[in-house]
Formats: C-alpha cells, sequence, structure tokens
C-alpha cells in the first residue's frame, strides 16, 4: 500500500525537483507518516532511507502530533514515563491557601417542602448535610488518590434552600497555611454534603439531582488568586 501511494505521488519526470512536486513529495511523506504512526503505534525514523535522504525534499521539517511545542505546559500528577505519582511539595515555600466551591441539589417540590418544614423520616437534612461535609472535607486525602494530608485550619459549609426552583444551594470553604492547595477539600465538601442531602431524602423522591459542581474562587499559592467567571 504504501509502495503504490509513493508511485502514484512520485511519477518518473526530469522535473521531479520543481517546487510545485518538492511541495506534493513533502506532503506525502507527512502524510505516510501519519498512516504509520496508526498502523505501527509509533512514528517512523526521522530520517528516510539513503535512497532518497538526499533530495532537497529531506530538508523539509518532520510534522508530528506528539511534538509541535504549542505549549511547555506538564501535568504535575505524572512522571517522566507517563505513570501517577504524588507531587513532592517539599520544595514549596508554605503560605495562607483558602478555596471556595459550590454545588446544587435540585429536590422538586415534593421532597423541597418537606426538608422545609423538617418532615424527612431521618431527620434534620441540612444539619447532617453540613456535618457530614465538613467531615468529608478533613478526609479528602483518604478519597483522592494523589491529594497531600493537609492540615486545615478552617473549614464552612453552608446550605440554603432556594424556593425559586425548589433546590439547595452548598457552598463549601476550605484553609490551610500550608504548601499545597485546598481547592480538593472545598470541593469534597460540598460533593458529599450534596450526596447527604440526596440519601437523607431518597426515600421521597429518586428523582434528586446534584449539579454544578464547581470551584468558586481560591487564592494563595504560585497560580495565586482564581474566581469563577473571571
Amino acid at each position: 500500500m504504501f509502495l503504490r501511494r509513493i508511485g502514484a505521488a512520485f511519477p518518473p519526470s526530469k522535473r521531479i525537483f520543481s517546487s510545485s512536486v518538492i511541495h506534493d513529495y513533502a506532503s506525502s511523506i507527512q502524510e505516510l507518516n501519519k498512516e504509520m504512526e496508526t498502523v505501527f503505534g509509533e512514528l517512523p525514523p526521522d530520517e528516510l532511507p539513503t535512497s532518497v535522504s538526499n533530495s532537497p525534499a529531506s530538508n523539509e521539517p518532520h510534522l508530528s502530533s506528539r511534538s509541535t511545542g504549542e505549549s511547555s505546559f506538564e501535568l504535575t500528577h505524572t512522571g517522566n514515563s507517563g505513570e501517577a505519582q504524588m507531587v513532592d511539595v517539599s520544595p514549596k515555600e508554605s503560605s495562607k491557601r483558602t478555596a471556595t466551591a459550590v454545588c446544587r441539589v435540585v429536590l422538586g417540590k415534593k421532597v423541597f417542602d418537606l426538608v422545609l418544614a423538617n418532615q424527612m423520616a431521618k431527620g434534620d437534612v441540612l444539619t447532617v448535610a453540613k456535618i457530614a461535609g465538613i467531615t468529608a472535607a478533613k478526609q479528602t486525602s483518604n478519597l483522592i488518590p494523589l491529594c497531600h494530608n493537609i492540615g486545615l485550619s478552617h473549614v464552612r459549609v453552608d446550605l440554603r434552600l432556594n424556593h425559586e426552583d425548589f433546590s439547595v444551594t452548598i457552598e463549601g470553604e476550605a484553609a490551610s497555611m500550608g504548601k499545597t492547595g485546598v481547592e480538593m477539600e472545598a470541593m469534597t465538601a460540598v460533593s458529599i454534603a450534596g450526596l447527604t442531602v440526596y440519601d437523607m431524602c431518597k426515600a421521597a423522591s429518586k428523582g434528586i439531582t446534584i449539579t454544578d459542581i464547581r470551584l468558586k474562587h481560591k487564592s494563595g499559592g504560585k497560580s495565586g488568586d482564581y474566581s469563577w467567571g473571571q
């Protein structure tokens, strides 16, 4: 298949090295690179066989989707060969870190009215969910494999009933004086609080949804401040 394509791309001609044909030659080589990568799972050698390496087209750049040089960003939770690893934060300076996360639990009118009147069979939904969220924040490193076990100086979880759409808004905040951020602690707090609301109310409805889990704000650390939507 490759030989037929090369033969079709380069018919015998005395002007085989004209600028237009050279362009076609380079394009064909790039197409073959991509096809061989698909078939064999790796790129062909950077240098072509001796029979074609001396042609002017051999100076054309070799394009590869693996090394475009578009960004120097690296994932810090992977090692040199792609294996998962916990980041070593020991060289970092300690600083105050804060993070706020939010989520929304859509109850529906029937369940909303029961929660509002504190008539759920399992008891006070909002209070139990609040305690669950605080507890979850302190257990984040046990739940998320590569999170560091950090000392939290503050955790806050608030739940607010919304009459307009029969939902509960949950906001969680975490703070620490340390070498790594507390975004995951804040997001874990609201996630588990939302799941607790579901657990407390599932006997009344299985149609409850937990949605819009997101980081609202963070401060401190090398990356600086962040606010949702800004």
